[in-house]
């Protein structure tokens, strides 16, 4: 057997072995803590602490908790739960040295949530100014943007009528239950077995068979109405934590499948809304309509998003257009001059009409217009994106509030991540050039 050659190592293999070594660390979301403006966003989300009471958490704590979430598309148990395993979490929120416990409860983030509000528009704004400091994204990006809408999608189910009419007899015992109000029968049971006969009838093309059992949970529900608004009469407390319930239940049990009007589609989500964008294999959404600007042109870091925001009781796209434009030239202090949108921003109100360009629009199109306005379909990967890679997919959050936290947050993280692969690019060309370098066995030139 042949003996192995014995090989030496030298500076250059310990070296490298040290750059892979680098390399494979999350580098780039240390160098990303350190361009947060930490100590700007302490002073905007200061005045909504209270001078009275225990010491508040560190802002950078549960803003960082927050990115992190976002950035990485996790829950809020789930970045909990790595933060405690992972150093760079730990260091991006803060801390100085490792912690073998989280310090804080997990409801401290939608409790954080509640109280920004409004304010987290600030992040948005961070990171865009983070983007422009580390040279992903320039001033004449910020000139021409392109603007759509989506659905943000509720964390639902499809809205069937047996459906509906089991979740109101399930909310209103549950609510029965909690207040102490002894309903003459529950009919839980019932309500189980009908609701699964008719899903079973409906598929087999037996309709006369489901709406024998849709008369059945009607029924049930209008007798668990009638029975609480008797045991509750003359309560005040409990007329005033049965109203809203109640009220929901009647419009559940009273609306049909083709009515006209305003209809309910989730009983614990009263906010959901029903859109049809034309879709083939999603004709109707249930959630909330989402618009989403991003630049036109390509930036070095690639599309960022310039403003998200939610717009619910499902408007018009075009009716949406001038404070939409308003309110991205207030984010990013960057005058608008061109902004290209789809066919369903027909019939706008933007403040300078001729400024906006509609896809199959040929008037007026021509050299450079031309070729922007062929490139307003880039919105489209975006918007998958911060589905896919964000939580604009499906909305966990409570009440419209919380559909216009996650629109927002959701284009943070998609921000973040553009910033941390941009960084990522420049570190990485950054240690091939001193590789490079140490293997020429040539000095490195000075930078001036």
């Amino acid at each position: 057997m042949r003996p192995k050659k014995q090989r030496t190592t030298g500076s250059g293999d310990l070296f490298r072995a040290r750059l892979d070594q680098i390399i494979n660390m999350k580098h780039e979301l240390v160098q990303l803590a350190g361009k947060v403006d930490w100590d700007w966003v302490d002073g905007e989300i200061a005045p909504l602490y209270s001078e009275n009471g225990r010491p508040g958490i560190a802002t950078r704590f549960m803003i960082g908790l927050l990115l992190l979430k976002h950035i990485y598309g996790l829950s809020d148990e789930g970045v909990c739960e790595r933060w405690v395993h992972d150093p760079y979490f730990q260091y991006f929120t803060g801390e100085e040295f490792f912690q073998h416990a989280f310090p804080h409860e997990r409801s401290d983030l939608s409790h954080w949530r509640k109280r920004l509000g409004d304010k987290l528009e600030l992040l948005l704004a961070e990171s865009l100014r983070v983007a422009h400091e580390a040279g992903a994204l320039r001033s004449q990006d910020l000139k021409r943007v392109t603007v759509d809408t989506t659905v943000q999608p509720k964390a639902i189910t499809f809205p069937t009528d047996a459906k509906l009419l089991h979740a109101a007899i399930k909310g209103l015992n549950r609510l029965a239950r909690k207040h102490g109000v002894r309903l003459r029968q529950s009919y839980l049971r019932i309500a189980k077995t009908a609701a699964m006969m008719a899903g079973r009838y409906a598929h087999a093309k037996q309709f006369k068979r489901h709406q024998r059992q849709l008369r059945i949970l009607r029924s049930r529900l209008g007798r668990i109405i009638r029975d609480i608004r008797r045991k509750i009469e003359g309560q005040t407390v409990l007329e005033n934590a049965f109203v809203l319930p109640l009220s929901r239940a009647s419009q559940i049990r009273s609306q049909q499948q083709r009515q006209r009007g305003w209809k309910l589609y989730s009983f614990h989500a009263p906010e959901v809304e029903c859109i049809g964008k034309g879709k083939a294999a999603a004709p109707y959404e249930f959630g909330v309509k989402a618009s989403i600007v991003t630049n036109n042109r390509r930036a070095p870091g690639g599309l960022f998003v310039l403003h998200a925001r939610a717009l619910p009781d499902n408007p018009y796209d075009g009716h949406t257009l001038r404070d939409v434009i308003d309110r991205t030239e207030t984010l990013t202090g960057c005058a608008i001059e061109r902004a290209y949108v789809d066919k369903g921003y027909r019939g706008h109100d933007a403040q300078n009409p001729r400024r906006v360009f509609i896809s199959g629009q040929k008037r007026g199109v021509f050299g450079v217009i031309k070729r922007e306005l062929r490139r307003r379909s880039a919105i489209e990967p975006i918007i998958g994106h911060l589905k896919a890679d964000g939580h604009l997919g499906r909305c966990y959050l409570k009440g419209r509030a919380g559909d216009a936290a996650n629109v927002i947050l959701s284009a943070v993280g998609h921000n973040f991540r553009r910033i941390l692969a941009w960084l990522r690019a420049l570190w990485c060309l950054f240690l091939a050039t001193l590789i490079a370098a140490s293997s020429d066995g040539s000095p490195l030139k000075s930078a001036s």
